[in-house]
């Protein structure tokens, strides 16, 4: 049965929880044995014929990521479809494609495949975005696009700088969501000071907030931009729960980025992304990015450090890889490997903080990247200096808690799911 538009918002909002949790009951275990239970805000949108997009001109925020169960792309779906009137597309970092590496983008083009104008919102936020959604001539702004769970993964913020920009233009803004990779079990890791807000963390949320992207624009609407918040709707996924690791939903993987081949890429990267502030390789160019971890002169040592430390769920092998670009490319480096055997018990901010400190402790050529990018990563000074102080992992994790309390505190007001 179709859905009316009020009907989709109410059973995708807070008044749909009992029938949701029933959902996800009754279709659990089929999920958690490679099943398809988990309906993305797409499907639903789709299944009730576009009609929250009715008399609308659209233009969809994606990348490769917003595909339907069948892996073909939303884009390709809506603009052969009639109900819906898309009129253009707007790509992130990485492009609408994904040709472009971390740091890239595509420019402005028409799409060959659809025809549709395609803008490039990288690097532009405020007015300047805001006259791009003007110029494109759309009426409401759609965002679909798979995240990775963590602060400084910039998609996050290209949600959060579209909406600005929506509002600013007038336009109504339509999120369309996805699970969080990684679990929405917990909020981990320090919270960002606004005194280092970047393109990887604008406002003070967790390292790993453990939201999904319309959970996030909820929390973004109501917590961030009071002074002029967006026209927002968000339609919600059906059979996803919070302890779902992405292997649970029965969706097709896609990279949202070069860098990110894998769900397990996503388990680690919210902590070992730390060692971009570094001068090690944090695996890029390799097929297992943020899973390797090295440089030059690092020897067996720094393994033997980690396991020392026991950490729940995860053990360290000495490794040796040769990046085939970024740091170090084409030379052999020495380094660990994440082999993360508990998934439920692993920490990955913890670890990534463990690796700091035995990196420091056991490699004398250790060297934070000299424009300090380790503070805009873990949003403050904090970290940098409580290790270089000679903190321990305890002591540095124990220094964000009341900030993490008092943002998990503001978070479960805004959570959408059981």
């Amino acid at each position: 049965m179709s859905l009316s538009r009020r009907g989709l918002l109410a059973a995708g909002g807070a008044v749909g929880a009992g029938a949701l949790a029933a959902t996800a009951s009754t279709a659990s275990a089929a999920g958690h044995h490679g099943g398809s239970r988990v309906r993305t805000g797409f499907e639903r949108l789709a299944a009730d014929g576009y009609g929250l997009l009715s008399g609308e001109r659209v233009g969809v925020v994606t990348n490769p990521t917003g595909i339907t169960r069948d892996t073909r792309h939303i884009v390709d779906v809506m603009h052969a479809d009639d109900r819906v009137d898309l009129v253009a597309v707007f790509g992130p970092e990485h492009g609408f494609r994904g040709t472009a590496q971390a740091g890239g983008s595509e420019g402005r083009y028409d799409d060959p495949a659809t025809g549709l104008p395609v803008y490039d919102t990288y690097l532009k936020s405020g007015q300047p975005l805001a006259d791009i959604f003007t110029a494109s001539g759309v009426d409401t702004v759609v965002f679909d696009i798979q995240d990775a769970g963590a602060r400084f993964y910039t998609y996050i913020w290209t949600l959060y700088d579209c909406m600005q920009a929506a509002a600013l233009a007038g336009k109504r803004f339509v999120v369309l969501d996805r699970p969080n990779p990684v679990t929405g079990r917990a909020a981990l890791g320090p919270v960002l000071d606004k005194a280092f807000a970047t393109f990887v963390g604008r406002e003070p949320i967790a390292q790993a907030h453990g939201m999904t992207v319309a959970e996030l624009a909820l929390l973004f609407n109501g917590e961030f931009l009071t002074a002029a918040p967006v026209e927002l709707e968000t339609v919600r996924m059906t059979g996803w729960r919070r302890e779902d690791f992405y292997d649970a939903t029965g969706l097709p993987w896609v990279p949202p980025s070069p860098n990110m081949p894998t769900p397990e890429t996503a388990l680690v990267y919210s902590g070992t992304c730390l060692f971009e502030g570094t001068n090690l390789s944090e695996g890029r160019g390799t097929t297992r990015p943020f899973e390797l971890l090295g440089a030059e002169g690092v020897d067996r040592a720094w393994a033997e450090a980690a396991n020392a430390l026991e950490l729940p769920g995860v053990r360290f092998r000495e490794a040796y890889f040769a990046p085939t670009f970024s740091k170090f490319q084409g030379r052999t480096v020495g380094g660990v490997q994440l082999h993360v055997h508990d998934r439920e018990a692993y920490d990955p901010v913890r670890t990534g903080i463990a690796l700091l400190v035995t990196a420091k402790r056991s490699w004398s050529g250790f060297a934070w990247r000299s424009d300090n990018w380790i503070d805009k990563l873990t949003g403050s000074t904090r970290v940098r200096t409580l290790i270089d102080a000679g903190a321990d992992t305890d002591e540095v994790v124990g220094a964000w808690q009341d900030d993490l309390a008092a943002f998990r505190a503001v978070r479960k007001r805004y959570l959408r799911y059981h």
